[in-house]
């Protein structure tokens, strides 16, 4: 069957599948960018990348036609509080991203974000008091074992791995108390983020410290795509998020760290020891039960 003969739901499905899918080859891919940076102070790049997303999700609300919902939400205290709030966490989340990856640690990066999903099911039945069933008690199990496994091998618990997975689960929860569409709470959080990014990358600069220009133009065109890298795949995904089921993006959720995985240990040839071969394990068991419930609760 044609894509001109098929139905408009299975057509909208199949755009949606396609953004998703751009996006987590983009954040799959990521840590190749970063790696491009790594020379540069963590909180630097994490500057730019809020500076330099906002022209490009700007340019996206204007294409919509929805720049009015940005100005509601600043004159709306409530809607500003949430979007400080959230824009705080990603922040939090953006800088270990970038200082792990950087320092050699992107096998934890993508250990955190196949956490990610757990401890969001977690969350939601503490938090949210959603009942839990039997096989997503069980992947929650499996998924704590795992980290104490890595805290017994490391003498420490893997703080990259659930700094990464703790602070994105309450984003997306906090995101969803965001009265305005995804792409428009993008756009807020990384306005809001402006200010205190255009600030420090001015000191960074006169100080002395700052990458931009001084170091070079390969920097500045680098730091000038973090924008580019930051935006467009969160905005393929909110798009894609939008037409897909949840159980659909909950499947494909799985992509991004797998990349990210490979190109860990395959291409920047990062350590993988026994242990965390089990931990992974652990993980890729608790993500198949509870890809299964979910798929299984679907029918």
């Amino acid at each position: 069957m044609s894509a001109e003969t098929l139905p408009l739901d299975e057509k909208a499905a199949q755009r949606g599948f396609l953004y998703a899918l751009s996006a987590y080859l983009l954040w799959g891919g990521l840590p190749f960018y970063m790696k491009a940076v790594a020379h540069i102070p963590a909180i630097e790049v994490v500057a730019h990348r809020a500076l330099w997303s906002v022209p490009v999700a700007g340019a996206l609300l204007v294409w919509l036609g929805r720049t009015g919902d940005i100005r509601r939400a600043l004159l709306t205290p409530r809607t500003l509080l949430m979007g400080m709030l959230t824009a705080a966490l990603i922040t939090f989340n953006w800088c270990i991203y970038v200082w792990a990856i950087g320092a050699d640690r992107t096998v934890e990066t993508a250990l955190g974000y196949y956490i990610n999903p757990l401890f969001s099911i977690f969350l939601g039945a503490v938090l949210l008091g959603e009942k839990l069933t039997r096989p997503q008690v069980l992947a929650i199990l499996l998924a704590a074992a795992a980290v104490a496994l890595l805290t017994w091998e490391t003498g420490g618990l893997p703080w990259v791995s659930i700094g990464l997975a703790v602070s994105w689960a309450f984003y997306a929860l906090f995101k969803k108390t965001l009265p305005i569409g995804p792409a428009q709470g993008f756009f807020l959080e990384v306005l809001i983020l402006a200010v205190p990014a255009l600030g420090y990358i001015i000191w960074a600069e006169t100080t002395g410290n700052g990458h931009f220009g001084d170091q070079g133009m390969g920097d500045v065109w680098l730091l000038m795509a973090a924008g580019v890298a930051t935006a467009v795949p969160l905005i393929l995904y909110a798009n894609g998020a939008k037409l897909l089921r949840l159980s659909t993006i909950g499947i494909m959720q799985y992509i991004a760290p797998t990349i990210i995985f490979m190109v860990a240990v395959f291409v920047f040839r990062e350590p993988f020891s026994r242990e965390q071969a089990l931990a992974f394990g652990l993980i890729w068991l608790a993500l198949a039960i509870y890809s299964w419930s979910m798929l299984a609760g679907r029918r």
